[in-house]
């Protein structure tokens, strides 16, 4: 089995003027194409290894053999990641915060604002390329989180069970196109183009 590029569920323009096109171009046609295919390449070296799934490689990267286990990681790693980033965005004003997921948000952060001012600290305190992440823990309370580089929560035993219902990619080429060096401009017009409607359905809200 190989694994392919998963097609964008709108049009590269979709979610003008916060992420411009260009920027979507390449980040889904170079970047996501080329973790899929360096990735692909990896495996190709041990072939048993081919049968898994994305999810079982990346909850089982120590029993890989050593020499693919860190391109497994890091290939693997940024196509489930960019995979999981497509789908919890979409164009400006197409979903709303409903009330079943506004309501747990206040519960866990105090208010809506007050999550996206945790969120967007989290982004901006990442030092380097990763990602900031909204996730559901085991015990049902949310908490923000943040990786490095194409690191997820699948990678660690301690978090294999919770479950990321939104993410933003704060690598440099997800946003330096438009906003050069502004991380934070980037991260605040992230809320424009979140699918509220799948972060609820990823929740189980």
């Amino acid at each position: 089995m190989s694994f392919t590029l998963p097609a964008l569920p709108y049009d590269y323009n979709a979610l003008e003027p916060f992420i411009d096109e260009q920027t979507m171009r390449i980040h889904h046609t170079a970047h996501h194409q080329a973790y899929v295919n360096n990735l692909n390449a990896a495996l190709d070296k041990h072939p048993e290894n081919k049968e898994k799934d994305l999810k079982e490689l990346l909850q089982n990267l120590d029993k890989l053999p050593s020499d693919i286990k860190g391109a497994v990681r890091n290939n693997g790693g940024g196509h489930f990641n960019h995979d999981f980033f497509w789908k919890v965005l979409a164009p400006a004003e197409s979903t709303s915060l409903s009330s079943e997921l506004e309501n747990p948000l206040k519960e866990n952060f105090g208010s809506v604002d007050a999550f996206k001012e945790e969120f967007e600290k989290a982004a901006l305190g990442r030092f380097g390329s990763g990602w900031a992440w909204l996730v559901k823990k085991a015990d049902g309370s949310l908490k923000i989180e943040s990786t490095p580089n194409q690191d997820n929560y699948l990678m660690s035993a301690e978090t294999a069970n919770d479950t990321p219902i939104l993410g933003l990619d704060v690598w440099e080429h997800a946003y330096y196109l438009k906003y050069q060096n502004k991380r934070g401009e980037y991260a605040k017009a992230f809320w424009n183009v979140v699918n509220w409607d799948k972060v609820r359905e990823l929740g189980g809200f």
